[in-house]
């Protein structure tokens, strides 16, 4: 339930986005994407359960596709391919830090008028404030307990409910703004409006899907034959009722004109409509400390994922460095400098389109990994704490045809046409950037091993 509610705050940088193409229409991209998320979730439910000593999906795959299961095998097929999927699973999730910074610059604007105009040196000033903070968290390993995560993501909901949920009570939601402008007058479901509704699905699974985690963490549960469907309703239930309720309740408040003036923040406006000149700024700043919480499991999980890697051999021995309390520093570092970068785009939405492009990649890749596990000995006749029919392996290879055969290609048209090829190139040249930086990790790791042994710097 925890990583349920602070899920949908990721949807805010989309919000706009998507009622641009599809106006009222959108509200069903975001029930469809949550939809979506239960029937690849599950399978990764079971898959995470099965290779319980794996790390999370990435490890899932480099074990099922490494030669006999053995994940620790030297530079092989299947070691490329989880380190590839850990890859685009660490793209997916580090440029939250950019993206969110970018929102909260552009929703900062949007209640200091006198701001208007400072252009991306408050983006950046912003970013840098962010990434030193989080810095200096993460470096003193500073945690907070089950209680303290459920109070922030609760306090940090209370103005996104009542935002989206007062209009409905003040008579400020119009439905016929909705079922008025259900879709865009030239919208007729051609083959090129069919290719920008997928790319819009490839762009919202980015959020909507992103309650994996609660899978993930299955074998964790104490009973996962019961506790991983519970976890996957409640998580998947509270997703669909806020993330339906969001779309509605913006476009049905502001309509399409609202939103096309303000498509990065519409709560701003929103908020001003519920509460007031005085009360928005309360609403503001509140929602602001939701979105660098979304910073900070970004932050935090992406600095982690390179340490990790750079452990099992598919990352250089830097990203292994730790301080003198354990935390990754350097991986630490590397992330504060590339978002840093990204948020010179100046457009999160534009940054979101090139993550979802290693969203898509990583959970393409993990499908096709679980169909492996269900059909390959040994690990079909592995024992399952909590399994699936047989026939949910065919379910599994559509959504890997889907998401990489289907969705991947619509979301690079759907960048190209709006952003010049920019998110394309941006998100193709970081994803194959590691092939190389595999490559030449493996050539060192082999050298070393015919040698000496390097010394490992995650104890220093």
């Amino acid at each position: 339930m925890l990583i349920a509610l602070g899920v949908p705050i990721l949807i805010l940088p989309s919000i706009g986005y998507s009622a641009g193409y599809l106006w009222g229409f959108s509200i069903i991209i975001w029930i469809l994407s949550v939809l979506q998320g239960f029937i690849q979730n599950a399978a990764f439910g079971e898959m995470t359960t099965t290779f319980s000593d794996a790390t999370g999906l990435p490890g899932c795959a480099q074990k099922v596709f490494s030669k006999n299961g053995d994940s620790k095998s030297k530079c092989d097929r299947g070691k490329f391919i989880g380190a590839f999927c850990a890859w685009c699973y660490w793209f997916a999730w580090c440029p939250v830090v950019a993206i969110f910074t970018l929102t909260i610059g552009t929703y900062v604007r949007g209640f200091m008028p006198d701001l208007a105009d400072a252009g991306v040196w408050l983006d950046l000033l912003i970013g840098l404030a962010i990434v030193v903070g989080m810095t200096v968290i993460g470096a003193r390993g500073l945690k907070g307990g089950s209680l303290t995560a459920l109070v922030l993501a609760l306090v940090s909901l209370v103005p996104l409910i009542i935002i989206l949920v007062a209009p409905f009570i003040t008579g400020d939601f119009v439905a016929s703004n909705i079922s008025g402008k259900w879709l865009p007058m030239d919208w007729n479901w051609g083959s090129g409006d069919i290719v920008i509704f997928l790319g819009i699905m490839a762009m919202a699974q980015w959020s909507a899907c992103a309650w994996e985690t609660a899978a993930v963490y299955g074998p964790e549960y104490k009973k996962p034959k019961s506790d991983i469907p519970k976890a996957l309703f409640v998580c998947g239930i509270i997703c669909l009722m806020l993330y339906a309720l969001t779309q509605t309740s913006v476009v049905g408040t502001l309509g399409i004109d609202g939103i096309a003036n303000a498509p990065i923040d519409p709560l701003n406006p929103m908020s001003q409509i519920v509460f007031g000149d005085a009360g928005q700024i309360i609403a503001m700043i509140m929602l602001i400390c939701a979105m660098l919480m979304i910073i900070q499991t970004g932050f935090l999980g992406s600095s982690r994922t390179l340490y990790s890697m750079s452990l099992e051999g598919n990352l250089p021995r830097w990203f292994a460095k730790t301080n003198v309390r354990g935390n990754p520093i350097n991986a630490m570092i590397f992330v504060s400098v590339f978002n840093l970068a990204l948020v010179l785009v100046q457009n999160p939405v534009a940054v979101l389109a090139a993550s979802s492009m290693g969203y898509t990649l990583a959970v393409g890749i993990a499908l096709a990994a679980y169909y492996r596990s269900k059909t390959v000995e040994p690990f079909k006749s592995m024992e399952r704490p909590f399994g699936l029919p047989r026939w949910y392996r065919f379910v599994a290879l559509i959504m890997v045809v889907y998401e990489i055969g289907v969705l991947l290609p619509c979301l690079a048209y759907l960048n190209y046409v709006d952003y010049d090829a920019l998110s394309v190139i941006l998100g193709a040249v970081i994803l194959a950037v590691f092939v190389p930086i595999w490559m030449v990790t493996q050539n060192y790791l082999k050298e070393n091993r015919s040698g000496k042994e390097p010394v490992s710097q995650s104890s220093e």
